[in-house]
């Protein structure tokens, strides 16, 4: 036998990680892959059990999931009803996602107890590969269900503050176990055994409250983001005189065969009385459009024409639920994508095109460091004269009713009904809206600075936890006073 080459073994290793584990350990948590001991995650739970106070989430909380029935597939269109909350509906933010709602009927809901949800509930992915992306229930309806990829955790009363529990679980030592905690093959997850078994660290009733009002003001500063994007559609609105406008309900009508002939089109959608009259009052309004003042970008990037080891940006239409495309999104690999995309430049304004997307519209933020590429589903608008009309100003007259209404009536399509591109450049543009852009790019603005800044205290509250662990209650408080000093 040769001598051990350690050397050799070094070089072996590089790139590797090798831990060593009782074969206790493995055989008390039933595991044997080296997710479940992975050597960062081991370190940060290592710290956490030194803490002078650690607590299961089953002792300060109880813990279930949404229901296991079908009922996503049958129901899911907003058409009123219980919000029904999906995996997809928390976001990186660690907020609920509220742009995309989808809603079952009443009656359904009652037969759902296990799985309803009230204010200052916890939400937790346990499904899929978002697993472990939190949210605090902020403001919830009187009615209010999930799906079976939530696990819910509901803080016990007087034990622990709802808002620093995900608070801890948001942050790094929380992540950690999840990242330990998930299995599974085709889909990995967290089963409820190992969520109610993650532990929290605990600190004094006073600096556990401190982090629960810097969560409260954060969502109340993303609330406030929202109200910026309502005002001015409604600011929009008044000042063209549409805020009175009715959209007719009629039950039959007639068009001329040389109006289908040079549409092109002989579906009756097309054709909808709402959409005719929409465009009937846009029309009066201007006899400019999009297509006079924005060019459609159609660059395409493929994946396969460059080292699978790139780095871009990557964005789906979710990415536009928030009305700008975040320029610090995590880039992924170019061979981790497996379609044509489209390239997109700063300033770009983004529209989709399909059903139930309509409204997901945004402004490309600057990318420094790696190209940002889309989906193809998106139109790309750029402007052809930045001092005409400013991106902003146009996404809030798109967002508003009577555009919504010509690109629903404008798709053609049965299982991805989708519109043509040169529906939204024909779409007129008001002249008093050109004219006078400035209060919809002030609101827009607002609603930028009202997402980084509940962003970034969010993220504050997450790591005022872990400088506790690190550090000490003093240090943390500190932070906290730092980020968010309180006004007296």
């Amino acid at each position: 036998m040769s001598p051990f080459d350690a050397a050799r073994y070094a070089r072996l290793l590089e790139g590797l990680e090798a831990i060593e584990r009782p074969a206790s350990d493995v055989f008390s948590r039933e595991r044997m892959d080296s997710e479940a001991f992975a050597k960062a995650a081991l370190e940060l739970v290592a710290r956490l059990s030194k803490l002078p106070r650690i607590q299961a989430v089953s002792q300060v909380a109880s813990v279930s999931d949404g229901n296991h029935l079908s009922i996503a597939n049958e129901f899911g269109e907003p058409e009123g009803g219980v919000r029904y909350l999906r995996g997809q509906d928390i976001n990186g933010a660690m907020m609920l996602d509220d742009r995309n709602p989808v809603y079952i009927p009443e009656s359904e809901y009652e037969k759902l107890a296990r799985s309803h949800i009230f204010r200052d509930d916890v939400l937790i992915t346990i499904v899929g590969a978002n697993t472990g992306q939190t949210a605090l229930v902020d403001t919830a309806p009187d009615k209010l269900t999930a799906n079976c990829k939530l696990g819910i955790l509901r803080a016990k009363r007087g034990v622990i503050a709802p808002a620093y529990l995900h608070a801890f679980l948001a942050g790094r030592y929380g992540q950690s176990q999840v990242l330990s905690a998930k299995r599974g093959g085709g889909q990995m997850g967290l089963i409820l055994p190992d969520l109610k078994a993650l532990v929290v660290a605990r600190f004094s009733e006073g600096f556990e409250q401190r982090v629960a009002e810097l969560s409260a003001l954060a969502h109340k500063t993303n609330r406030a983001r929202q109200a910026h994007l309502e005002r001015a559609e409604a600011l929009l609105q008044s000042s063209l005189g549409l805020d009175v406008w009715q959209a007719p309900e009629s039950l039959s009508y007639v068009r001329r065969s040389s109006e289908a002939f040079g549409a092109e089109r002989f579906d009756a959608e097309y054709f909808h009385p709402q959409k005719a009259s929409a465009l009937l009052a846009l029309r009066s309004l201007s006899d400019a459009t999009v297509g006079d003042l924005f060019s459609s970008v159609r660059q395409l990037w493929q994946p396969d024409a460059g080292p699978p080891s790139d780095q871009v940006r990557n964005y789906d239409l979710n990415d536009a639920l928030v009305p700008f495309l975040d320029g610090r999104k995590l880039p992924v690999a170019r061979g981790d994508i497996a379609s044509t995309k489209k390239l997109l430049k700063a300033g770009d304004l983004v529209v989709s095109r399909l059903r139930s997307y309509l409204r997901e519209i945004a402004i490309v933020e600057p990318s420094t460091d790696f190209p940002m590429v889309a989906s193809t589903e998106y139109i790309v608008l750029r402007p052809i004269s930045h001092t005409v009309l400013p991106v902003e100003a146009l996404l809030v007259y798109l967002k508003s009713p009577l555009p919504q209404i010509v690109l629903k009536w404008s798709q053609d399509g049965s299982n991805h009904p989708r519109f043509d591109e040169k529906e939204i450049l024909r779409m007129p543009v008001p002249r008093a809206l050109i004219a006078n852009p400035t209060p919809y790019v002030n609101a827009m603005q607002k609603l930028k600075a009202s997402k980084q800044r509940a962003g970034e205290l969010l993220a504050a509250a997450t790591r005022a936890v872990e400088i506790a662990i690190e550090d000490s209650e003093g240090a943390a408080l500190a932070y906290i006073d730092q980020v968010a000093p309180r006004t007296h």
